[in-house]
């Protein structure tokens, strides 16, 4: 057994079963140490944004890390951005990322690079295997690391002789540092808050937002009358008919100052304060209301499902929330195709149990709105704001959970950014609808362009953020990855596709011109 063949089946005991990567060099022992441990399922990915990105996806949906497989410096740094998202998503990940042998690093070699310094901005834990004996042990706490709560990224170095050299064993699973239960007097103190007659909100994240954890939240909201709400990209959320109802933050500061202004009290469930995305001319960065008390029931890396529980037994909440939200499907529009349109037939024709792996970017308010009263579903956000993530994001919900449709509505501008992730949709069959919203713009950008105040923009600046000239034609583009695509023009054109899509497995594309 060398180093790599001890690391894989380490990884594997850990419960660590898939590893999407884009492979050098540096990892070929590791690559061909893959025949020797079957457990582990190989995604390849043409972009090391899609690995990571893919990750992210992954362990959100399965609750457990994947890992990556990474070549040198380049390629973490090439999969930095999608690595920032799942940070900020706290989503359990082992990154394996190879490096030149360790006698090799003193000759300064074309791709010898800060490995360390890359990863540092994304990482909750580094380490560099200094030996092919303690690879194991190090990937073992590389697991445990990235399974810590709230979840993070661990990133493992793996010189290329440490993978190489012969080793002694695998090593079993470590504990999982699971999430610290609230002390009672978190839960009195928020108790006494919901008791006092004053308008309160409960700002919820992380399992609080699914599952259990929207129960209990639920308990406490029938309870109470307080209102529940989440972050404008909460990263893992349980939404639709029949769940308790949760209310998301707008984006924009002043809509968040004015959505929040009349709140006395804001409880955190494994949140933060509300802050404006960016800093603008005469606006606020700090969005919770001035005067108003901010109190933790429960910090990200402690329990919260386990303090709603609490919190809803010592008010006397009923056992379950009769407040449920009730199904209400829109009729199919006609017509011309509008990002409303496409949200329409979207939530009409959208059966239960999909997940939504959410770029919309500016189509999504119209989405959101829309599927708040559809069926039920999990949705999947941008989380760190790094734009390229939906794709990948599909890619790894698609293969932790491949019993579940998995729609990605996308922005074109975003998409761009990761289109590679098609065609290993394509490879692995994944049973993925993508709706690609053709605007040819970034959008977004328009908007913001005069948000911040920027004076003297004309054709040359509103050049930089438009997407015609060449127009990129996303039928084309997917076919030649691999995947079966259509254009549609009239709300009738895409009701049609997005039905058929549903109705067959394995991955579709569609163009949506909007």
């Amino acid at each position: 057994m060398n180093g790599a063949q001890s690391l894989l089946q380490t990884l594997v005991n850990c419960e660590v079963e898939v590893c999407f990567g884009n492979p050098g060099t540096s990892e070929m022992h590791f690559v061909a140490a893959l025949d020797s441990v079957p457990q582990m399922r190989s995604v390849l990915c043409l972009f090391e944004g899609v690995v990571t990105g893919a990750a992210d996806g992954y362990g959100r949906v399965a609750g457990k890390p994947a890992a990556t497989l990474l070549h040198l410096g380049p390629g973490l740094a090439n999969g930095l951005a999608n690595l920032h998202n799942a940070r900020r998503a706290s989503t359990p990940l082992v990154n394996i990322v190879g490096d030149h042998a360790t006698y090799h690093l003193q000759y300064d070699a074309p791709l010898t690079s800060d490995i360390v310094g890359f990863a540092r901005p994304v990482s909750s834990w580094i380490h560099e295997s200094k030996s092919a004996d303690g690879v194991a042990s190090d990937a073992a706490r590389a697991v445990q690391a990235a399974r810590s709560a709230p979840g993070g990224v661990s990133t493992l170095i793996l010189p290329a002789d440490t993978a190489w050299n012969e080793a002694q064993r695998a090593e079993q699973k470590l504990p999982d540092l699971l999430p610290t239960p609230v002390s009672s007097a978190a839960v009195d103190a928020a108790a006494r808050l919901l008791s006092n007659g004053r308008k309160t909100a409960l700002l919820l994240r992380g399992a609080s937002l699914y599952g259990a954890g929207l129960e209990a939240a639920g308990r406490v909201q029938a309870k109470t009358g307080a209102r529940l709400l989440c972050d404008t990209f909460a990263p893992h959320a349980e939404l639709g008919a029949g769940r308790v109802p949760v209310e998301r933050i707008p984006y924009f500061a002043e809509q968040i100052v004015d959505f929040l202004k009349d709140f006395e009290q804001i409880i955190f469930v494994g949140a933060k304060p509300p802050v404006s995305f960016f800093a603008y001319p005469g606006k606020p960065s700090w969005c919770a209301p001035e005067g108003s008390h901010l109190c933790y029931l429960a910090h990200a890396h402690q329990d919260g499902a386990q303090a709603l529980a609490a919190l809803a037994d010592s008010l006397g909440a009923p056992a379950r929330s009769p407040v449920r939200i009730p199904l209400q499907l829109p009729e199919l529009p006609n017509g011309p195709l509008t990002a409303l349109g496409v949200a329409q037939v979207i939530a009409a024709m959208t059966p239960d149990n999909v997940i939504f792996a959410d770029e919309s970017a500016t189509a999504s308010f119209a989405l959101l709105t829309t599927m708040a009263r559809a069926r039920p579903h999990t949705h999947l956000p941008l989380t760190g704001g790094s734009i390229g993530q939906g794709l990948p994001l599909a890619v790894g919900a698609a293969i932790a959970a491949p019993d579940r449709k998995v729609i990605c509505p996308h922005g074109d501008g975003g998409a761009a950014y990761t289109m590679q992730a098609l065609w290993t949709m394509a490879r692995e069959k994944l049973d993925v609808v993508i709706v690609i919203y053709a605007n040819r713009s970034y959008a977004i950008l328009n908007i913001e362009l005069g948000r911040v105040g920027a004076i003297g923009s004309g054709p040359v600046a509103m050049s930089m953020l438009d997407l015609h000239n060449p127009e990129m034609n996303w039928t084309k583009i997917a076919e030649g990855l691999g995947v079966e695509a259509s254009r549609s023009t009239t709300c009738e054109e895409f009701a049609a596709q997005y039905s058929s899509a549903l109705k067959h497995r394995g991955p579709r594309l569609i163009e949506a011109m909007i």
